[in-house]
């Protein structure tokens, strides 16, 4: 589909949080008129629950594409943000506990460099040198120097700054009650016509669009007191992507993270649990796992523990682009924990799609019309 912006083109947004921002700034930079809607406010949602990493995972080459992409494109935006983005470029390291894992960062390292992300394998005595704190006994690790961390609702108020500035509407605390061709129907009774409609409401975007094969994975995040310099880097098991993929049942993994506040982010869990409430079994299991990696943790004081819901689909990738049953609607949703990282490249491959320009990467993996296929089945 190919939109006359022209003719002043209209877009309406289902979603303030990174994902739903990003593409509405997306879509002002490409001259539509945008409006934004949220039930919520800005930056709500999983964009406020989760830990705010930019990373490049490869789990998949389509994942790797997409994720090294994104990156790329929060290198450029990172030159513009401003202070309150809290933007600390601190690199992560994969941690490996033992010679089996070493030989996945072996792996990882040869795909990274392929692909000509800069990366460096530690031995045991220089993962101690960088992460003092990490228990004994760990056979060493992958660095990779351009993941960063970022404060996500901050970005997302800054980008709907940006639409406003461009003559856009941003409506918070507004309900959609469900989507019509080309007409969004609020809670109200108010009717919002667009060209362009994008579902870009995450974990509820099923809601708004039946059908689709999105399920509401829950987490968890604990932030401690100040203790500055405890942990230098994003540190994450490499056990973690084991934990991060398997398709059914409860499970943690290792994954701290330092803030500019001196403060740590520790996860993290995962569970198809609908409920908001805080499970202390898994938060239990959690502190267990990452006292088990930095034992120090116990002595740490945590000041609050909250959940949040990640969009996730059965291939553990988002689907970007137009949905096969609706005309003029278009989905970005489905990111998982991949939301943060990979929002810029959504807004830039959906906008691609709408303007029918050529994209930086293939577009086929993220499209909605492959749900058809037996792979995105459970």
């Amino acid at each position: 589909m190919s939109t006359d912006i022209s003719a002043g083109a209209s877009a309406i947004v289902i979603g303030a949080g990174i994902v739903g921002a990003a593409c509405a700034l997306e879509l002002a930079d490409a001259g539509f008129a945008v409006t934004v809607v949220d039930a919520g406010p800005v930056g709500g949602g999983a964009t406020a629950a989760g830990m705010g990493h930019v990373v490049v995972m490869d789990d998949s080459p389509a994942q790797l594409a997409l994720t090294r992409y994104s990156q790329q494109l929060w290198t450029q935006l990172q030159t513009v943000l401003p202070p309150q983005a809290e933007i600390m470029r601190c690199g992560t390291i994969w941690v490996a506990a033992d010679a089996e894992e070493m030989a996945e960062v072996e792996r990882k390292r040869h795909r990274y460099l392929e692909e000509q992300i800069p990366c460096d394998v530690l031995d045991a005595g220089r993962l101690y040198q960088l992460e003092p704190n990490l228990r004994p006994g760990l056979a060493g690790g992958l660095l990779i120097q351009q993941d960063s961390v970022v404060y996500p609702p901050t970005i997302a108020a800054w980008m709907l700054d940006r639409v406003t500035e461009k003559g856009g509407t941003v409506r918070t605390h507004t309900q959609v009650d469900r989507v019509e061709p080309h007409c969004v129907i609020l809670s109200n009774g108010d009717r919002l016509a667009g060209d362009v409609i994008v579902n870009a409401a995450g974990a509820v975007a099923p809601r708004l669009t039946p059908g689709l094969h999105i399920k509401q994975r829950k987490g968890h995040l604990i932030i401690t007191d100040r203790y500055p310099n405890f942990v230098r880097h994003q540190l994450v098991e490499l056990g973690y992507l084991k934990s991060a993929h398997q398709s059914d049942g409860d499970s943690v993994a290792f994954n701290v993270q330092p803030r500019p506040s001196g403060q740590l982010l520790i996860g993290s869990s995962r569970q198809y649990d609908e409920s908001r409430a805080v499970d202390h079994v898994i938060v239990a299991k959690m502190v267990a796992r990452a006292i088990e990696y930095m034992p120090a943790i116990a002595e740490l004081s945590a000041t609050r523990v909250w959940t949040g819901f990640r969009a996730a689909t059965p291939d553990k990738l988002p689907l970007i682009g137009p949905s096969p049953a609706n005309d003029g609607l278009w989905l970005a949703a489905g990111h998982e924990g991949l939301g943060i990282t990979t929002s810029l490249a959504t807004a830039r491959l959906l906008v691609d799609q709408i303007m029918g320009r050529t994209s930086a990467i293939p577009v086929a993996p993220y499209l909605p019309s492959r749900a058809a296929s037996e792979a995105m089945h459970v």
